[in-house]
């Protein structure tokens, strides 16, 4: 096989001269060289490459390169040893292995069952090609059965040779990334020009026009995406062209066939193009005497905005670094001179231009997290708007004693006793507290007295017969006794006690013992038990809603898993100012008793005024401060 293949390969000319024919017989590996040295491109190195590769190698029938995307594929067969024709699937499962395991193989091509080979070849040998740690391919060889040291030397030898293929890589990636670094320092530059304009229209210009001058065009033009249609807004060279309106119309035709498309449209195409409608480029080639047209549409955040078109000479084709640049620049620019084109639109534009644009993505393709949203928010708006609940007024509540008694000083005293202090729980006539009574027991003792000195006067009186005496010692023994039952009756007041069952609401005089108190200073204030009632300090917003027997509930900080029910008993029409606003105060009575209650406690009330729909429960509020601000400001 290798015999034929090198006689059909090296087959001489019957010009050349007898002794250039000799030659060649006698080095047929002239040719390959020559093309190795020549080669521009990794297929055409690889095709020449591997047959001299081959040659080197004792054994080796037959072998193949596959090269494709770095570590991504697919990897196809770029050059085929001894002859392209040959079907070479038998070596395709070592050239998987090795892909797949990073590493050279040595696969040995094992019998079948009746005996026979699977592939014509006793052995595979794949080795791997890995540049910078990436995979771009794999060579693969079928070999002869071979000895141990015969595959370590054509391991070594593949090695060496893969080497020619990785340095081929390196050199046109380091030429690729010239090329770009080249190609975004002129669109880096295009770009910093435009930048430096403050409005649309001279951003735009200043584009057109120096992309004219660094890529040779004849005229480059620039169109904004305004509805549906492609508007021309800027030529180079060309500050008016509103009287060349056929020209307008076919540049404009053209922008809008490759907007349509989303592809860049060159007119004429390649014979490799990819094929697009290009009606209305060769309308305008046609009609205005055009060379060669470069469309490309310009992109900002996933949609098309505007459209460049260029225009070359005939004898000038655009060269696919020049498309690359164009296409640079476009993307570059694009997203700047939309953004000038937007802020220059009118307030009332704006929001027009962003309605539209949310209902786009809401009745257009995509956006399914947004599709959603606005059906779960139309079906609670639907809900909020249809169900009805209870409203309730909700407002600041306490607890007070229905009635509240006050424990005054009944004369002016010291204090001698205090059992008790605020908080503690009494019964009807317990002692709440004793005053000193020493100085009315003296007093007591002293009026005694006189009215017995009184009474033996007055016995004289009566036997001398001393009427006016008589009635002075009478009228003296009468006052005495008077003032010895204010004694006994202020005696009887220094045993200060509960007057019924309750609570001590104030009133801590146990660390004021022997301290004086004047007559009528308050000393306790005791509540009943069994009977409260409910303060709620209701906003005057709400106190329209509020009437007598509402059922409203009370829920206090002390026992916020538990709702204490009560009924509206009273609104007072009297308002009382605190923290800036006005609150009524509305009465309650408790339904339900319960001993865990104490007057005093805080909490919150909310009073149940109907059944009103849920959306406006929520919004009520906000309507009413609305209609009241208009009609303060209406004249």
């Amino acid at each position: 096989m290798e015999k034929r293949s090198s006689n059909h390969i090296d087959k001489p000319s019957s010009s050349l001269p007898p002794d250039e024919s000799k030659r060649r017989r006698e080095d047929p590996d002239r040719v390959f060289w020559q093309q190795f040295a020549s080669a521009r491109n990794v297929k055409t190195f690889c095709q020449s490459w591997l047959p001299l590769q081959c040659r080197m190698l004792e054994g080796v029938r037959c072998g193949m390169v596959l090269l494709g995307t770095p570590d991504r594929g697919p990897f196809t067969p770029v050059a085929v040893w001894p002859d392209a024709k040959l079907s070479m699937n038998h070596l395709t499962g070592a050239a998987e292995r090795a892909l797949r395991e990073r590493r050279g193989l040595l696969v040995e091509n094992r019998l079948d069952e009746q005996g026979n080979r699977t592939a014509p070849e006793a052995f595979h040998i794949a080795y791997p090609i890995e540049v910078s740690g990436k995979l771009h391919g794999v060579v693969v060889l079928g070999v002869d059965r071979p000895s141990r040291r015969d595959v370590q030397g054509i391991m070594r030898q593949l090695h060496w040779g893969a080497a020619w293929i990785e340095v081929l890589i390196r050199r046109r990636e380091a030429e690729s990334a010239d090329l770009l670094n080249q190609r975004l320092k002129k669109a880096l530059a295009l770009l910093s020009s435009v930048a430096e304009q403050d409005r649309f229209r001279a951003s735009a210009m200043t584009l057109v026009t120096q992309l004219a001058t660094e890529l040779g065009c004849d005229r480059v033009s620039l169109g904004l995406v305004v509805g549906s249609r492609v508007r021309l807004q800027v030529m180079s060279h060309s500050a008016d062209f509103g009287k060349q309106m056929n020209l307008v119309r076919a540049i404009e035709a053209a922008m809008d066939e490759a907007a349509d498309q989303s592809s860049m449209v060159i007119y004429p195409p390649g014979e490799d193009a990819r094929p697009l409608v290009t009606r209305a480029h060769a309308d305008l080639v046609r009609r205005h005497d055009l060379g060669r047209i470069c469309t490309l549409p310009i992109e900002s955040v996933g949609r098309t905005v505007g459209v460049l078109l260029l225009e070359r000479p005939e004898d000038d084709p655009f060269s696919e670094d020049v498309l690359e640049l164009v296409e640079s620049v476009s993307a570059l620019t694009g997203p700047l001179l939309e953004a000038r084109r937007a802020e220059e639109r009118w307030i009332g534009r704006k929001v027009y231009d962003a309605g539209v644009d949310q209902l786009k993505k809401l009745f257009g393709p995509r956006y399914p997290v947004r599709k959603v949203l606005a059906l779960l928010l139309i079906g609670f708006v639907a809900f909020v708007s249809i169900y009805q609940v209870d409203y309730r007024v909700t407002a600041p509540a306490a607890l007070e004693g229905s009635v509240q008694r006050v424990v005054a000083a009944p004369f002016s005293g010291y204090i001698r006793e205090a059992p008790v202090r605020a908080g503690d729980i009494v019964s009807q006539g317990e002692l709440l507290c004793q005053l000193d009574d020493r100085d009315l027991v003296l007093e007591q003792l002293r009026w005694m007295t006189e009215r017995e000195q009184y009474q033996k006067e007055y016995q004289a009186a009566l036997a001398k017969h001393d009427r006016s005496k008589i009635r002075i010692l009478r009228a003296k023994i009468e006052q005495a006794g008077a003032q010895l039952n204010l004694i006994e009756e202020q005696l009887s007041r220094t045993r200060i006690t509960a007057p019924f069952k309750g609570i001590v609401m104030s009133g801590d005089l146990s660390q004021s013992l022997g301290s004086p108190v004047e007559r009528g200073d308050i000393l306790f204030e005791v509540t009943p038990l069994d009977a409260y009632r409910v303060i709620a300090e209701v906003d005057e917003r709400d106190i329209g809603w509020i009437r007598e027997g509402q059922k409203s509930d009370l829920v206090l900080p002390s026992m916020p898993g538990e709702v204490f029910p009560f009924v509206v008993d009273r609104v007072t029409p009297v308002s009382v100012a605190r923290e800036g606003r006005n609150y009524f105060r509305v009465e309650g009575q408790m339904v339900e008793r319960s001993d865990r209650l104490r007057p005093g406690m805080e909490g919150i009330g909310k009073i149940t005024v109907g059944r009103h729909r849920l959306l406006w429960v929520w919004t009520h509020e906000a309507i009413d401060w609305l209609r009241l601000q208009i009609w303060r400001w209406r004249p």
